[in-house]
């Protein structure tokens, strides 16, 4: 799962926002560095990761990466699972379109960035400005997303290969997020992550 689905489990949760949005900008033991509702978001975030990275839906869904790509399928899916969720939203959440969603999330998160890790505050400062979850919907923009994080990181240069397997197999990828993630809305609402 990436920002957006991190951001609306937290939300169904009943967790932090800012420590399920940070959590992979933080090392170590969140609950000696964060006040408890934030390690506990860390914790919530880290526990979902686990969780999905176990799930057979997620293992079929990296057979269906070719060989040169394998490697990098657990990020893009990542990225994949926040585009079907952006996409289907207002069939998963009738109850508030997705900009008041975010424009919610961005209000509660935005006040508690000074003492976070620098390079989260950067993230922010794109995420929100650049409507980066919102254009999660369009699948062109997966493209970027993809491309952006290969040029970053030199090892993870397949990323941008990837998004022809997202393309190749769109449609199995669409059926499997819908076999895992209404399953996993429901555990977050249940306080079961």
């Amino acid at each position: 799962m990436n920002y957006l689905a991190h951001l609306h489990l937290a939300q169904l949760a009943d967790s932090s926002l800012l420590g399920n949005l940070m959590a992979d900008y933080v090392r170590g033991n969140p609950y000696q560095q964060w006040p408890i509702p934030i390690a506990d978001g860390i914790s919530l975030h880290r526990r979902i990761d686990a969780l999905t990275d176990a799930l057979p839906q997620v293992r079929q869904a990296r057979q269906l990466f070719r060989s040169e790509t394998r490697r990098v399928a657990p990020i893009t899916l990542d990225v994949v699972w926040d585009h079907f969720l952006s996409h289907h939203w207002n069939r998963l959440v009738p109850d508030i379109s997705l900009p008041a969603f975010l424009a919610q999330a961005r209000s509660v998160i935005e006040p508690q960035l000074t003492n976070t890790p620098t390079r989260f505050q950067t993230l922010n400062a794109w995420l929100w400005r650049e409507r980066w979850i919102e254009r999660y919907a369009d699948p062109a923009f997966l493209l970027k997303v993809l491309e952006g994080m290969a040029s970053r990181r030199p090892k993870l240069a397949a990323l941008a290969d990837s998004y022809q397997d997202f393309i190749d197999n769109y449609q199995q990828l669409e059926e499997l997020f819908w076999q895992l993630y209404p399953q996993m809305m429901a555990q977050a609402g249940r306080r079961e992550l």
